[in-house]
């Protein structure tokens, strides 16, 4: 009888070694989902919207350079670009009800809560590293690159696991992990004197314009747009009825706030809207307005009672979500970031603003109708108590007389019922003016309950006074004793091991450093003595050189690091271990093989022209389209795996068609240590 093969490891596992790494997975994209239906879609959509703002490129330059005297072609070539921009708003219009279908990423229990608002994943096209990696690991690095061809493909199977994360926080550790991986690769691969002909593409998220470039800091932002994206989609799946649903919702939204601040503040000039300053500001805000609205709702969870004190603090509690979206309303209708956030989404702050506020005159209503001051009563806390409510008072009014007077109680109560119904009237005016807010049903169901209960309430109140009180009931004074902040991403969380761990310590061997080829050295113990001393870490490093012993004359140099003794790799050897391996070859020949540092020219300039104020009229990016594909042209293309491939290997054997550099003379140069964050906050941040 044979053994039956071991289990396989599971997909997704906290530590991210060598060989757990290629056992990341992303979900089936093929499932039949409601999200990954959405993305598909969104994939899509994506797609349609290129190809139309590649035909409205060149109807606009038909028109500049071709159509200026020729009347009739003019009116054709205009007829064609009224046709491209309509059909171009047809598409935003699609896409926008993507962004807006907030059911599939709600909680499965039945709920009877406002929904909230994910952000949907930026979508991007394969990228291909292997030829580049190799040829850059003969070159650079004089290793034989086949050797390397696992690390390529275990980076790229990575990356495409990163397309379809799950929901959960296997997934956000699987975009952070490939995050942290990128800080390495960018060190070892990318020097900044020149492009190493990858071209990246992302898909902005509001209007579904590509971004190209060969910059890996495009790579590395859309990576952390993603992972505020997916706390988002986390934060809307946490199930609202559950006291620990609603922390993790809390906590996920405020992730989410967190990432996407760190995105704003580490990568300036980003050129893709959906990651532009002004956009992100809103994001975050948006983000912290939600976070506000699940403390109120986790506060209210166990029910309200109605007691003086307790709904004094609902009120104010309330009152605070509802200036919390006022101020995301706000930030949506101010330019730029008008014209690119979904006009649903504006309008369901606004909606929730309105509803918010007008629970909070509900809720002081409802103190002053139901709550009369008894005799028992500790008449100096309800009058500190209600006076916190108010930043004024109606002219005429005081705290105290209102806690007394019952005509003046009762006057105000209705007046802040009047104020509830107008607030909830008007969210209920703009719910019905939006077509993708009139159709979430959940939405109705709440303002419609909430509206009603104000409406009963009034009702119940006497009407003969109606006509004779002129009383205005005043703004509410918002505060929370449960404020919401930005948690900043804790990548330090993540263990992460760096895929090319075997190209020698990242401090030596990055694409910055440059140094000859190995060089053999073969030489003899004279009276037991090498002939020169060594110090340093990993790799050791040669100093005090003789100039006369064995080794200098076989052309060892002062200050050349050490990289293999007895054709074993030391360079990740202490000192002490590498006088051990040398001190265990006794009285043979001793062969090194050593490298020598040379001086690196000045960093050139790694700015982008791919952004444009202007990018939705003119798209500026068809060039860089262009080139990408004489890039596919000047070389053979791999075979490519569809686009939404799932969790399978691409290790294709590209042949180098470079040569080894040759051993020049090089002096050292003083050694700065260097970490997978040392290009974050450089001039070159992104572009």
């Amino acid at each position: 009888c044979a053994t039956p093969p071991p289990p396989p490891p599971p997909p997704n596992l906290p530590t991210t070694t060598k060989n757990i790494f290629p056992y990341f997975q992303g979900c089936n994209p093929l499932a039949e989902t409601g999200r990954s239906k959405l993305q598909n879609q969104r994939a899509v959509l994506n797609q349609q919207i290129l190809k139309a703002v590649r035909l409205r490129a060149g109807a606009e330059n038909l028109l500049r350079y071709v159509a200026t005297n020729n009347n009739k072609v003019r009116e054709q070539v205009l007829l064609e670009l009224s046709f491209v921009n309509s059909d171009l708003q047809i598409l935003k219009e699609e896409l926008e009800g993507l962004n807006i279908s907030v059911e599939v990423y709600q909680n499965t229990e039945e709920t009877f809560s406002i929904p909230l608002v994910p952000l949907g994943l930026k979508e991007t096209k394969e990228v291909d590293f292997t030829v580049p990696l190799k040829d850059f690991i003969l070159e650079h690095y004089s290793e034989d690159s086949s050797e390397y061809e696992d690390e390529i493909a275990d980076l790229m199977d990575l990356r495409q696991a990163c397309r379809t994360p799950s929901r959960d926080e296997a997934g956000t550790e699987m975009l952070i992990s490939y995050f942290l991986q990128l800080g390495y690769v960018e060190n070892r691969f990318f020097p900044p004197t020149r492009h190493m002909g990858i071209l990246f593409t992302w898909y902005d998220s509001f209007t579904g314009v590509p971004v190209c470039q060969q910059n890996l800091l495009l790579e590395k932002a859309s990576i952390l747009f993603n992972i505020g994206a997916l706390y988002t989609q986390i934060g809307t799946r946490c199930n609202r009825q559950t006291k620990t649903g609603l922390e993790n919702a809390v906590d996920a939204f405020q992730r989410a706030a967190g990432v996407l601040s760190y995105l704003k503040e580490t990568f300036t000039h980003t050129p893709s809207y959906d990651m532009s300053p002004a956009m992100l500001n809103v994001l975050v805000k948006m983000m912290l307005a939600q976070a506000q609205e699940c403390v109120f709702e986790q506060i209210s969870l166990p029910g309200i009672r109605n007691e003086f004190f307790t709904l004094v603090k609902m009120t104010q509690e309330v009152a605070k979500v509802g200036e919390v979206y006022m101020l995301v309303n706000t930030a949506m209708n101010q330019e730029p970031v008008k014209e690119n956030i979904p006009y649903s989404w504006s309008k369901l702050a606004q909606i929730k603003s309105d509803h918010y506020k007008a629970l909070a005159h509900y809720f002081i209503a409802t103190i002053l109708c139901d709550h009369e001051l008894q005799s028992s009563d500790d008449e100096d806390q309800q009058e500190k108590a209600l006076s916190q409510l108010y930043d004024y008072m109606p002219e005429g009014l005081m705290v105290l007389t209102i806690l007394k007077d019952k005509v003046q109680r009762k006057q105000l109560g209705k007046a802040h019922l009047r104020k509830a119904i107008v607030y909830h009237e008007e969210a209920l005016r703009v719910c019905g003016l939006c077509k993708k807010l009139r159709n979430i049903d959940v939405l109705q169901e709440v303002l419609t309950a909430a509206h009603k209960r104000s409406l009963l309430k009034y009702a119940q109140q006497d009407k003969e006074d109606d006509f004779l009180s002129l009383i205005q009931a005043p703004d509410i004074l918002p505060k929370t004793e449960h404020k919401v902040e930005t948690v900043a991403p804790q990548f330090s969380k993540v263990k992460v091991k760096d895929f090319f761990h075997r190209l020698g310590p990242l401090s030596v061997f990055s694409a910055k450093q440059r140094w000859t080829a190995p060089r053999t050295i073969r030489f003899r113990c004279e009276a037991g003595e090498l002939g020169f001393s060594l110090k340093g870490g990993s790799p050791v490093q040669t100093y005090c050189l003789d100039p006369v012993c064995s080794a200098a004359l076989m052309g060892l140099k002062e200050g050349d690091y050490i990289v293999s003794v007895g054709g074993v790799d030391c360079k990740w050897l202490g000192l002490n271990e590498v006088l051990e391996k040398i001190k265990s070859m006794g009285e043979q020949p001793i062969e090194i093989e050593v490298i020598s540092c040379q001086d690196t020219t000045a960093s050139m300039h790694s700015k982008s022209a791919t952004y444009s104020v202007g990018m939705q009229k003119t798209y500026s990016l068809i060039c860089l389209a262009m080139e990408e594909d004489k890039i596919d042209q000047t070389k053979k293309a791999p075979p490519k795996l569809p686009f939404l491939s799932w969790g399978t290997k691409n290790r294709q054997k590209a042949a180098s068609t470079l040569c080894l550099p040759s051993a020049v003379d090089g002096s050292s140069q003083i050694k700065k240590k260097l970490s997978p964050f040392t290009l974050l906050n450089t001039e070159s941040s992104l572009y």
